[in-house]
């Protein structure tokens, strides 16, 4: 039975999973992991450059790259390369394109099974992929904005710094300070991804580009559509697309 396609998200990293795909060559700003559950996948550089053969690759952020992936269950992996574990994963990218060890993918393949479920992958993501941030009680007064931030998503956009700073009672360097210490991420490229989720889940839902752009707080879908190419090297037009074809895709905030 094909795989049915999901995903779950984190303040700064995203991991989807579902069929096989090609993609041409393209790059974007977050540290990619792209992995097949069994057999092996084909990725390089670009046109021209050789192919490597492997299981699972790592491609660093704004690298041009290319993937053949089309047979089996693929899972992929975008992580903010500015994050705490964005930060950890670039230490051991050696090139461009880094082949993860065999047995290393033999381990991952075993910790997530034959049939993917949120929870696997969930559990897998955090002790491979998100395993270097250390546990940090979130303060409270981040706590204040990440409840303010969180539920006025797509509702307004009155983000600024000066007034986050005032909704938590801090100054806006201490609470920069604290909701990176807090987090992993600055409070700028979190703000990002909640919107880059709440477009994903729109255009999961059947919105237009357009709309969706709108109702994540985007100043147009011309900005949404650039903000998706730097992160996440493909449009909103292609996901929604892909998305829209397949049944069952779901966007789990956690």
């Amino acid at each position: 039975m094909p795989v049915k396609p999901s995903a779950i998200v984190w303040p700064a990293a995203m991991v989807v999973w579902g069929p096989g795909y090609r993609a041409t060559a393209h790059r974007h700003h977050c540290i990619q992991l792209v992995m097949v559950l069994k057999g092996t996948l084909r990725i390089r550089s670009g046109h021209g450059s050789k192919w490597v053969r492997c299981g699972a690759a790592l491609v660093r952020p704004d690298a041009i790259h290319e993937v053949d992936a089309r047979s089996g269950t693929v899972l992929i992996a975008f992580v903010d390369a500015e994050s705490d574990s964005g930060l950890a994963i670039s230490q051991r990218i050696e090139s461009d394109i880094f082949p993860i060890p065999s047995n290393e993918v033999a381990l991952w393949r075993a910790t997530l099974g034959d049939q993917l479920s949120k929870e696997q992958v969930d559990g897998w993501a955090r002790s491979v992929l998100l395993h270097k941030r250390s546990k940090v009680t979130i303060h409270p007064k981040v706590q204040q904005v990440l409840k303010y931030v969180r539920e006025r998503i797509g509702v307004e956009d009155d983000f600024s710094l000066e007034t986050l700073a005032r909704i938590s009672g801090l100054s806006q360097t201490r609470l920069m300070h604290l909701f990176t210490q807090s987090l992993g991420v600055p409070l700028r490229p979190y703000i990002l991804w909640l919107r880059l989720q709440h477009a994903c889940c729109d255009l999961r839902d059947g919105y237009t580009v357009t709309q969706a752009a709108h109702n994540a707080g985007f100043s147009d879908a011309a900005h949404l559509t650039r903000t998706f190419r730097r992160m996440l090297g493909t449009s909103p037009s292609q996901l929604g697309l892909r998305q829209r074809m397949s049944s069952g895709v779901s966007v789990q905030t956690n």
